[in-house]
């Protein structure tokens, strides 16, 4: 049946009233809101193990270090600067992917690895073995882990480490330029990082990360891990 000009003018008008309206002023409001205040961020792969886990969707705080211009990343106005040890998000330098990575060095900062061991300002990380038994559900990417405390004078996390696969381990010594950032991975020997593309602009800083909003198990049919839900990120 043919609808006549007065009926299709009067569908249209409820359509654009009760739908495309409706979508218009929920993007103009979500949209901007995710680009320049808070965001998540799927984490695919495990390269921060055993801190953020595959599966992860973790909340980005845009509005950590500075307010940028949404869709951008010019900076409207910056209050802090990405501290050692954090856990931020940023655009990868070798390919513009949106990565999580800690923090391991800051403008100035002298970084370097010794078989594994990281010194920083020359001064070398300690580590404490930790118990791998409640991790191990997660970790399938070698069949003799370890899990470390890396400690700090100022903070401290847990690392990964995976003897049976091929990482770099070693780096000469080098001083992070002014404005940039030495990224790593938790899990040491898995992980695609400053090591490889090097250092982090700060313009190319998203936000920090530091809490789980949910987590779904990718490498057991996409379990729910329940207990990761609204979880910080474990220290």
């Amino acid at each position: 049946m043919k609808l006549s000009k007065s009926s299709a003018r009067r569908v249209g008008l409820y359509f654009w009233r009760e739908w495309v309206k409706p979508l218009f002023i929920a993007a103009a409001i979500v949209l901007p809101f995710k680009s320049a205040i808070a965001d998540w961020n799927w984490v695919p792969s495990g390269s921060m193990k055993p801190t953020i886990l595959e599966g992860d969707l973790v909340l980005v705080n845009k509005l950590a270090f500075d307010l940028k211009i949404p869709f951008t990343l010019r900076r409207i106005a910056a209050w802090s600067d990405p501290m050692r040890d954090d856990v931020v998000v940023f655009f990868s330098p070798h390919d513009g992917q949106r990565l999580v990575k800690r923090v391991v060095g800051v403008p100035g900062d002298r970084i370097e690895l010794r078989n594994g061991i990281l010194f920083r300002n020359g001064v070398a990380m300690t580590y404490e073995p930790v118990p791998v038994a409640p991790f191990k559900r997660e970790i399938y990417e070698d069949a003799m882990p370890s899990i470390n405390r890396e400690r700090s004078n100022s903070a401290s996390h847990l690392v990964l480490s995976l003897p049976n696969k091929a990482g770099i381990r070693d780096l000469p010594e080098m001083t992070v330029p002014e404005g940039s950032y030495f990224m790593m991975g938790d899990s040491r020997d898995n992980s695609f990082d400053s090591r490889f593309y090097g250092v982090v602009g700060r313009e190319q800083i998203v936000g920090k990360a530091g809490r789980v909003v949910m987590s779904f198990d990718k490498n057991h049919s996409y379990q729910p891990r329940w207990g990761r839900t609204l979880a910080e990120f474990q220290r």
